[in-house]
């Protein structure tokens, strides 16, 4: 009978799981985890218990017709005197992969700290799925997944249990936490690995083991910034496969580059920022045609005039 309580239990989310508790008038620290939670409640309730639980119509899932994942009007950042982002307004097509290019300091990943809630604008809105970002956080949080620049790793976590850590911080199920860390350590070649210190890992493991944690939560949104600096270029391949694969389950992906080839073999559309300003938008295809250029980096160089490595 236990085993089928907690079998019943482990298909909640932490939210149903606290709400039991409450009812029991079982107190449950925040800093609980979902699965020391199921432990506690195996011992604390029968079905009965659970079965009063009022369950909630999900959420509606977004689907793919043309409609805009993110819209952003007249986005202005400051920073004292500094102008990061200036009046950039673009909009991004849900199940559209679409990559941020610029400079060293032009202003990419402070667009993306803001569309993630780090930041707040100076000026101007941004919504993620119709949620504004200054004001419906919690809402955004639950449908995006965030690869940062550096590292967001516990360097004392071996890379399985890191991956663990931050599914059940999503509150997914033990199932579907194992499933999804087995696959994507295969998929980004972390198999072998995946019982070492992320303390030892190389600049590349950190940023494979990074990218996985951005997405163990199966987020609809995902914001990919500079996912493979520091792999040499073999592992770079391997993962602009894995982005390219996500494009499949119809997920939004914002990625900012360095690296020109990454942004033309797999975007669907390329927004060129210089200065904290939307210089140029289109599709590969259609900027190299528009500036005559046999490439994206001849694109970007016109535009710009110096070199998308330069500064760094």
């Amino acid at each position: 009978m236990t085993s089928d309580i907690k079998s019943v239990l482990e298909g909640l989310n932490r939210k149903e799981l606290v709400e039991i508790a409450n009812r029991k008038k079982i107190s449950i620290p925040n800093n609980w985890s979902r699965s020391l939670i199921v432990e506690l409640l195996v011992l604390n309730v029968t079905i009965d218990n659970i079965q009063q639980i009022e369950k909630k119509p999900s959420k509606p899932k977004i689907t793919s017709e043309g409609i805009c994942a993110i819209v952003i009007k007249d986005l202005v950042k400051k920073f004292e005197d500094v102008t990061a982002v200036d009046n950039l307004s673009l909009e991004i097509m849900e199940g559209e992969l679409f990559s941020l290019l610029g400079p060293n300091g032009a202003g990419k990943t402070t667009t993306i700290n803001i569309l993630n809630g780090i930041m707040k604008p100076t000026k101007g809105t941004a919504t993620i799925a119709g949620f504004d970002v200054t004001k419906s956080l919690v809402e955004i949080k639950e449908i995006i997944g965030l690869c940062p620049q550096e590292a967001a790793v516990f360097k004392f976590l071996n890379a399985r249990e890191n991956i663990e850590l931050f599914g059940n911080l999503h509150s997914l199920s033990k199932k579907e936490i194992e499933e999804r860390t087995d696959m994507f350590l295969e998929l980004l070649g972390l198999a072998e690995a995946s019982e070492r210190k992320a303390g030892g890992f190389s600049g590349g493991m950190l940023r494979k083991l990074n990218l996985i944690i951005a997405l163990i939560s199966n987020p609809k949104i995902a914001f990919l910034d500079e996912p493979t600096v520091g792999m040499d270029a073999r592992a770079r391949r391997k993962t602009w496969e894995f982005i390219g694969s996500l494009k499949a389950e119809n997920k939004t992906i914002v990625l900012t580059t360095h690296y020109i080839e990454e942004a033309e073999t797999l975007s669907d559309r390329v927004g060129i920022i210089d200065y904290g300003k939307l210089v140029e938008l289109g599709t590969p295809k259609e900027l190299m045609e528009r500036h005559e250029a046999k490439n994206l980096e001849e694109v970007f160089l016109s535009i710009t005039g110096r070199r998308i490595m330069e500064g760094i």
